[in-house]
């Protein structure tokens, strides 16, 4: 039994001697952990952006680190820990994902380190300061368009190589013929003069406009997979206006509900997607309905030249459609109006699901009458004459872009 009574008593104070050590080697010295944010200036919303947290220890000795980061409150993130084990005087970095749902200011609270050698006790390091960064729409999904496009490789995202029809090109200049050259285009009065076969070089009708007008009122509020109608509109106005400027065409943007809130003139200098950008970033829903007679008064006051428009909308039923025909019809007649007209995904999804009661039986049937709906608004407004994108929210954006290039291609602006 004294046996017993002396192994314990050894134990104790080796234990006792082993937290003593691990108190004093934790809390002494010059030993502390550093963390440093490297997030981008600013966040793309709706998209995954990559956060880094670069952690530097200047422990003598290996040290265990749990990383508590303070994440804004839009993103209702619960599981914030970080956990990684570093040798003596040694860095690493710890990545990951973020997808913001909202514009606006985030804003990262304190990034929290808490240090244990053996796991008797923890120190804290407060490395970092609460921090802002503004959402602003997609520039990931603009940045990684244009990056393509200047590769020639848009295809890989769905962008169609479109044949053009007849001959809308402007003269740009005389060259000498080469096998494989259209005959029509033959210039005889140089070729008479210099002897050889000439032909004219034509080009693309550049400095065209190209307007987004962006729907503000009540129906845009929809939400699918995070984002709201409204963000995917603008998040496709965005790409577009950037794939309008570098058609060398004129970019411009409107926003309206019961008003008109923005109005960008079409341009394609080199600020116009800063100033469209800047002022997409401000654009909020509210739960007013549009007033179409105001939105065709103020683009007949203010848009003189022929444009194309592509107008994102959400009508919902049939009747809401008909009561603003007349003022887009109006509108039609001056300009090209292209209509986007949105898949409501979960009701297609709840349409095909098999029904296992009786309720869920009726819910079927009211998503098919909503189905059915939809695609007498899209006969309608072809019925029209409107050029229309029937389109789930996702593919919003390779969509506008598909048929910017097919009207070109076209020659109906």
């Amino acid at each position: 039994m004294r046996g017993l009574f002396t192994v314990a008593w050894i134990v104790f104070w080796l234990w006792l001697a082993v937290l003593i050590f691990d108190f004093i080697v934790l809390f002494s010295g010059n030993g502390r952990v550093e963390i440093t944010r490297i997030y981008p200036e600013k966040l793309s919303n709706g998209d995954e952006n990559p956060m880094k947290l670069m952690i530097n220890s200047f422990y003598p000795f290996p040290a265990s680190i749990e990383i508590l980061e303070e994440f804004p409150i839009q993103l209702q993130i619960r599981n914030n820990e970080f956990f990684t084990r570093l040798s003596a005087y040694q860095s690493t970095e710890i990545s990951y994902l973020m997808r913001p749902t909202q514009r606006g200011i985030y804003e990262f609270g304190r990034c929290i380190a808490l240090v244990k050698r053996f796991g008797f006790f923890k120190r804290r390091f407060l490395t970092n300061q609460a921090q802002q960064f503004p959402c602003y729409p997609s520039y990931i999904q603009l940045r990684k368009y244009q990056l393509l496009a200047t590769s020639n490789r848009l295809n890989e995202l769905g962008i169609k190589r479109i044949r053009r029809i007849g001959s809308a090109m402007e003269f740009d200049h005389v060259r000498e013929y080469v096998q494989g050259d259209d005959y029509r285009h033959m210039n005889w009065k140089a070729t008479a003069k210099v002897k050889k076969l000439m032909v004219n070089q034509y080009e693309e009708e550049k400095s065209q406009p190209i307007y987004s007008f962006i729907d503000l009122g009540r129906a845009m509020r929809m939400p699918f997979d995070g984002l709201t109608l409204l963000d995917y509109a603008i998040n496709a106005s965005l790409v577009l206006s950037n794939a309008t400027i570098l058609k060398q065409d004129r970019a411009g943007l409107l926003t309206f509900s019961k008003d008109v809130n923005v109005f960008i003139p079409a341009e394609k200098r080199n600020n116009q997607m800063l100033k469209i950008s800047e002022a997409l970033y401000q654009v909020t829903t509210n739960f007013e309905e549009p007033e179409y007679g105001k939105l065709y008064s103020y683009a007949n006051a203010h848009i003189n030249k022929r444009s194309l428009i592509f107008l994102y909308t959400n009508f919902e039923t049939l009747d809401s459609l008909r009561r603003q025909m007349n003022y887009l019809s109006m509108l039609n007649r001056s300009h090209i109006i292209v209509v986007i007209v949105f898949k409501n995904v979960e009701v297609e999804n709840l349409a095909k699901s098999a029904p296992k009661k009786t309720i869920e039986i009726y819910n079927q049937i009211i998503a098919e009458k909503f189905i059915y709906e939809k695609q007498l608004i899209v006969q309608e407004l072809i019925r029209n004459g409107f050029q229309t994108i029937y389109t789930a929210p996702e593919n919003l954006t390779i969509n506008s872009v598909n048929k910017y290039l097919e009207i070109k291609a076209r020659g109906l602006i």
